[in-house]
């Protein structure tokens, strides 16, 4: 991790621009981190020097000066999608969910609980696995 292979040469709208952008207070940590790695670049500081001003390893440094150099200010200032799991429930799902918890719950109970409510979307074939937990936040997401 040579700081010389990607050096940092910003033209002075983007020094304006980055000066904006951490000050703001409107963008996330990561990214104002990353806008300040590319500022004090600019200046000339050192990879380790760089590394303890803004508190990040000296890895996160060289990524970010490798990014600016082959990707462009934007693509460091943005994040990248992050591959995540996929949504147990479709729309279709959710709205099958919120109509099952709407209606009277199975005989022998006054309501519906989110286990009993998990069981049945199994039972319906509306997925193949569900947690109680996962129903929660569905409906506190859809009320």
């Amino acid at each position: 991790m040579n700081q010389t292979t990607y050096r940092i040469h910003l033209p002075h709208e983007d020094i304006q621009h980055l000066h904006r952008f951490t000050t703001t207070g409107a963008h996330s940590a990561r990214a104002i981190r990353r806008a300040r790695i590319l500022l004090l670049a600019d200046e000339g500081a050192s990879d380790p020097a760089i590394a303890e001003d803004v508190g990040v390893c000296l890895t996160t440094v060289f990524l970010t000066r490798r990014r600016y150099c082959q990707e462009g200010l934007e693509a460091v200032l943005t994040e990248r999608a992050r591959p995540g799991q996929p949504r147990k429930l479709s729309g279709h799902g959710e709205a099958r969910l919120t109509a099952l918890a709407c209606s009277d719950p199975p005989e022998g109970h006054a309501r519906w609980t989110m286990t009993l409510l998990a069981d049945r979307l199994v039972e319906l074939q509306v997925v193949e696995a569900i947690s109680a937990a996962t129903v929660q936040r569905t409906l506190k997401k859809t009320t």
